[in-house]
């Protein structure tokens, strides 16, 4: 858990797993499945959006001015798709042929590192 998260209150905690698990709400709609006012709400996502825990992008919403709330984007690592300098064949490929030289040259890259 990020050191912000950690200071979350329980309101923002339910509030963040929300917006988590949908992948993105509407703040009218929020507020609604926290089963809090609309100005709790607000201040829920004011503070998510304060401390970059979430992206509020305005927005219309059934013919009213709203907010749209979005999970921020995480520090990814990217070192788990890598061995040495080698990107792994599975990125980007429909179809990876486990007997390709490719393959087989990362899978050989991985066991060196260790």
């Amino acid at each position: 858990m990020a050191a912000a998260e950690a200071d979350l209150n329980e309101d923002e905690r339910a509030g963040l797993e929300l917006i988590r698990e949908t992948g993105g709400i509407h703040q009218s709609d929020f507020w609604k499945e926290l089963d809090v006012g609309s100005r709790k709400g607000s201040r829920i996502a004011d503070s998510l959006a304060d401390q970059d825990l979430i992206q509020r992008e305005e927005t219309v919403y059934n013919g009213h001015n709203t907010y749209y709330l979005e999970p921020a984007a995480r520090d990814l690592d990217f070192s788990l798709l890598m061995a040495g300098d080698m990107l792994s064949p599975f990125v980007g490929d429909d179809e990876v042929n486990a007997h390709s030289d490719t393959f087989s040259q990362f899978v050989m890259k991985l066991a060196y590192e260790e």
